[in-house]
Parts: C-alpha cells; sequence; structure tokens
C-alpha cells in the first residue's frame, strides 16, 4: 500500500492505465438477424474486418474475388461455431453465403439451418469467440412467430432458449444486456479515466455524489436519444469530444484549481455526449421500439451498476490519500497521466 502512496505512484500506475486505454480498442461487435420460418433457419450476420485473424481477412479477401473454397472456410466461423437446436434436436448447417456491406470496414454472411421439424423451441449456441477472440459480442435479434426478441451473446454468456409463438423471454434477454452494460463500463477506459478524473477532485462526499449523479443522468438520457433515434451523432465526433472530454477534466485538475461543488456541471455536460458512445451498437441491431426499450433498460442498468463498483473501490483509496501528505501531488501526477492519454486519444480519433 505504501508504494500507491509515494508522490506521484498513483501517477505512474495511471500513465500504465494510459497507455491501456491507448491501445485498448474497445473489443469487437457482431450484429445477429436469426430468422425462422417453419423447419428453416437463417442465421445472417454482419461482423467488422477487425474482428477477423490475419489469416481469415484474408480468406474473406479470396472469397470476395470468387474463390469458393475461401468463402467455405468463411462460413465455417457459423457452421462450425453456431449450434442450433430446435425442439431439443440440433439443426443441420447448410448453405450460405458472403456479401460485402455498404461499410466498408465490415461484411455479411448468412447460414441456412435445416431442423428436423418446425421450430418451437429455439436453443442458440455461439462459440464464435473462440474464433473471433474474448472481447467480441454478438448482439442478437431472434424473429419467429410470436415477435421479435433479443440477446447479447458474450464469452461468458454463449447460450440462450427462445420459445418461438409463445411467451418471450424478455427477462433472460434484458439480463444479458445488463451484464454487457457492466463489461462495457469496466472495460471502457475512456469512460473510466474521465470519471476518475473528476473524482480526483471531488470535494466532500455530498459533492461526489453529485458528480456521480450528474454524470449518470446525463449519460442515460442521451443513451435513450440515440438509441430511438431521437438525436444521433457522427460517431468520429462522439469518440472525439469523449477524449477530449478526458483531456479537459485533467487540464482543469493541473490549471485552473477547478470549485468542487461546482464540477456536477462538468461531469453532466460531459457526460451528455458519453452517453452516445455505445449507442451505435444497440441501434443497429434493428429492433422494434418495445425490445429495444427493454435492451436500453438492462444496457444502462448495467453501465451504472459497473459504475457503482468502480466508484466504490475507488473512494477507499482516494479519501485515504487524502489524509496523507501528499494529496497535491498525487493529484498533479495522476490528472498529468490522464491527460496525456486524453490527448493522445483525441488526436488519434479525429485525425486518423
Amino acid at each position: 500500500m505504501r508504494r500507491w502512496l509515494r508522490p506521484g505512484g498513483l501517477g505512474l500506475t495511471l500513465l500504465a492505465l494510459a497507455v491501456s486505454a491507448w491501445a485498448h480498442t474497445g473489443g469487437t461487435t457482431g450484429y445477429a438477424s436469426i430468422t425462422v420460418s417453419r423447419s428453416t433457419v437463417r442465421y445472417s450476420v454482419t461482423l467488422p474486418i477487425l474482428a477477423l485473424t490475419p489469416e481469415l481477412a484474408e480468406t474473406l479477401r479470396q472469397s470476395q474475388a470468387g474463390g469458393a473454397a475461401s468463402r467455405n472456410t468463411v462460413l465455417d466461423v457459423i457452421r462450425s461455431h453456431v449450434v442450433l437446436q430446435a425442439n431439443g434436436v440440433r439443426c443441420e448447417p447448410g448453405p450460405g453465403e458472403v456479401t460485402a456491406t455498404a461499410a466498408a470496414p465490415s461484411f455479411a454472411m448468412f447460414v441456412d439451418f435445416a431442423c428436423a421439424s418446425t421450430v418451437r423451441e429455439l436453443v442458440v449456441q455461439d462459440n464464435v469467440f473462440d474464433v473471433l477472440g474474448t472481447d467480441h459480442h454478438t448482439l442478437a435479434k431472434i424473429e419467429g412467430p410470436g415477435g421479435v426478441q433479443q440477446f447479447a451473446f458474450a464469452p461468458d454468456t454463449r447460450q440462450a432458449r427462445f420459445t418461438l409463438g409463445g411467451e418471450a423471454t424478455s427477462s433472460r434477454g434484458t439480463g444479458s444486456f445488463v451484464l454487457l452494460g457492466i463489461e462495457h463500463i469496466l472495460t471502457g477506459y475512456d469512460h473510466l479515466l474521465f470519471l476518475l478524473g473528476l473524482l480526483l477532485r471531488g470535494g466532500s462526499w455530498l459533492g461526489l455524489a453529485k458528480i456521480v449523479t450528474a454524470f449518470t443522468l446525463a449519460h442515460s438520457v442521451t443513451l435513450a436519444l440515440a438509441v430511438l433515434n431521437i438525436v444521433t451523432l457522427p460517431d468520429r465526433l462522439v469518440e472525439a469530444v469523449i477524449a477530449l472530454s478526458i483531456a479537459f477534466v485533467a487540464a482543469e485538475n493541473i490549471f485552473l484549481n477547478p470549485v468542487a461543488s461546482r464540477r456536477w456541471v462538468v461531469s453532466f455536460c460531459f457526460g451528455l455526449v458519453h452517453g452516445f458512445g455505445f449507442s451505435t451498437a444497440l441501434r443497429e441491431l434493428g429492433l422494434p421500439t418495445h425490445g429495444l426499450v427493454l435492451s436500453l433498460f438492462g444496457f444502462n442498468l448495467g453501465v451504472e451498476l459497473g459504475q457503482a463498483l468502480v466508484v466504490a473501490l475507488a473512494l477507499p483509496l482516494l479519501a485515504l490519500v487524502r489524509r496523507s501528505g501528499w494529496e497535491r501531488r498525487m493529484v498533479w501526477s495522476s490528472s498529468l497521466a490522464i491527460l496525456l492519454v486524453g490527448v493522445v486519444l483525441f488526436v488519434e480519433r479525429a485525425f486518423f
């Protein structure tokens, strides 16, 4: 513990986090549409090319040039790693296709699965993480008799059961988005660094509570507005401003001696921008309003739970440092590290 409390020690620790944040890509996301028609299930997915290994990316290039063998190799990502069971019996993967999308860094593919009987209960097991990596997620919608359902597949939530033409499994689908929200905030180093920059000069417990509450409310409002397509902003602009917000709060800590009791205003203003940070994924899923609201609620709840966990872990350490004689140097060195990563991320996101 004493090593953490050395002058500048926490700043060096944050600098290591800053390097990680600069290298952190946030993982990749696939958007799957699982369409059930009697005894046939079409599994379609849109993936970013960055999700592929270099070998698979080269195979994809060859498949788009007309190579049948290469096309089948790419389709095997679905055929070998997505398992469908209808009414307790495994469905067999059949023909499929690989196509380019309007968005150049992405591609789409589908595989038709043949089931033994009309699908009434569908179990989906997604193991593509074994190929695409553990930082990949698949946001899926399941269309069939009875409406549309949704689920967020991740390495630790690979399987889901859906009832067609009956009671929807909306509660479990919402729960999967709660887990996704928790993971999003815990791995979103840009969001965490912004929040930590605010907490460093948070002042009293009441001031800290205002900061966290303001960020939560603002994040929730704009996430909802963006996902429901009421207000949307270009992703490049959003990511650049998020990076700028990190640099701003750090620079304020170093140069402006901010009034702690008013920092909730800064937290609220930049929280509005941070709320757009994940909205693209939920919009791309193309859910009807009912399903979208449930997924949005679950994801946002997860974000707030993850944020509460981080704050609960950070505050005792910050309180301990404040009781030491090194608070001023700790705030300065830590803010300098946060400023560095904010500037680097801003330049990367705005100009490259």
